[in-house]
């Protein structure tokens, strides 16, 4: 009569008492009844507390942590690859192109900025660079053939000697000089001579840059030119002299960053292909033991992080997780959807002994009374 029958029964159209079974004709009462004591007694926020901070054990959220970590990596090196490289790309230009340059502009304004930085690399590599004996060769003969060759030298020779230019020099030649040299320069001057030399350089061009070349030749230029490139050093330089340069330098280059360092930096990254720089990178960081043997720390570290803030906050979150569960209405809903049949059998999984044992204490009991009955007729 707890369980069965499992639906009513109507004779003549009335319903026959005790149809459906006790249990099936108040399923709903018994569902929130059970969802009400396992919320009140058994699943208090206290006990889902505790339960929270048996599953969140530092052990098991490492665990956790590592084989997201780890399937991230499975997942960049997958079929999501290429969304990951997008991502990837999108945020390395944005980086280059958008924030880096504020962030340049904004720091440049400091005097300290990259004060260090630039300071080493004057020490270390402008102040000990110096040329080479095949540097200085390359870099004389470029200077001679190209930069300064014998056509180009007579023409500067030739913008040179103009007639203000000859008559100062004339003028002053004859003003300043004294004994033999004043009695040249007054007697013969230089003004007809600097004034041939420029009809010269002029009127025979080929003739003039073969006699400029061989003079160059005749008076060592080469040679003195590489001697020259290879004393060429910043230390031979005052100390004064080298202190004040690389603090030009410094004041150079961060005045160029505060005014065209976001530019440059934009203009490189049009020119630069992101979605090839990522796919490299996420290969590297797929293929790097680095980044394989720090997953494990990195984990431990992040799983610590937790545990602190599940000490601090477990009990505000557990309190705001319980109606957004829902347990009580899933436990009802669960109650209601199972079947009286399944029903019974699951409650005559868990009591049966304790039924068995109520039916055989009836029938004792039934049988006990009935003796009693019977004596008390029969001695009547």
């Amino acid at each position: 009569m707890l369980f069965r029958p499992y639906r009513a029964l109507y004779i003549g159209g009335k319903r026959v008492p005790f149809t459906p079974g006790l249990i099936p004709s108040n399923q709903e009462r018994l569902a929130k009844r059970i969802a009400d004591t396992i919320m009140g007694s058994l699943l208090t926020p206290s006990e889902l507390q505790n339960l929270a901070r048996k599953l969140l054990q530092t052990e098991r959220m490492q665990a956790a942590i590592h084989w997201l970590l780890e399937l991230g990596l499975e997942q960049i090196q997958g079929i999501n690859q290429e969304k990951a490289v997008k991502i990837v790309s999108n945020i390395l230009k944005d980086l280059l192109s958008q924030a880096l340059p504020r962030l340049i502009k904004i720091m440049a304004r400091r005097e300290d900025f990259l004060e260090t930085q630039l300071n080493q690399i004057f020490d270390q590599v402008l102040l000990e660079l110096q040329v080479t004996e095949s540097q200085a060769n390359q870099l004389s003969a470029w200077l001679l053939e190209v930069a300064f060759p014998p056509d180009a030298i007579r023409q500067a020779l030739v913008d040179f000697l103009t007639d203000r230019n000859i008559r100062v020099i004339d003028e002053g030649f004859r003003e300043k000089t004294s004994g033999t040299y004043w009695v040249v320069a007054n007697l013969l001057g230089v003004r007809n001579a600097l004034t041939r030399l420029r009809t010269y350089c002029l009127d025979d061009r080929e003739e003039s840059n073969a006699r400029i070349a061989e003079l160059t030749t005749a008076l060592g230029i080469p040679m003195r030119l590489r001697e020259l490139l290879q004393n060429l050093s910043l230390q031979n330089l005052p100390v004064s002299t080298v202190r004040q340069l690389r603090k030009t330098m410094r004041d150079s280059v961060r005045d160029y960053l505060q005014m065209r360092g976001s530019d440059v930096l934009q203009g490189l990254s049009e020119s630069i292909d992101w979605d090839n720089v990522a796919a490299l990178l996420l290969n590297r960081l797929r293929t790097s033991d680095a980044v394989t043997m720090s997953l494990k720390p990195v984990s431990q570290e992040l799983a610590l992080i937790l545990e602190r803030y599940l000490e601090r906050d477990l009990e505000s979150i557990v309190a705001q997780a319980i109606p957004i569960l829902n347990i009580d209405q899933v436990i009802i809903d669960r109650v209601r959807a199972t079947s009286p049949k399944d029903l019974e059998l699951a409650i005559q999984g868990i009591v049966k002994s304790e039924l068995q044992a109520i039916v055989n204490l009836g029938g004792v009991l039934g049988f006990v009374i009935g003796l009693l009955q019977t004596v008390s007729l029969l001695l009547q």
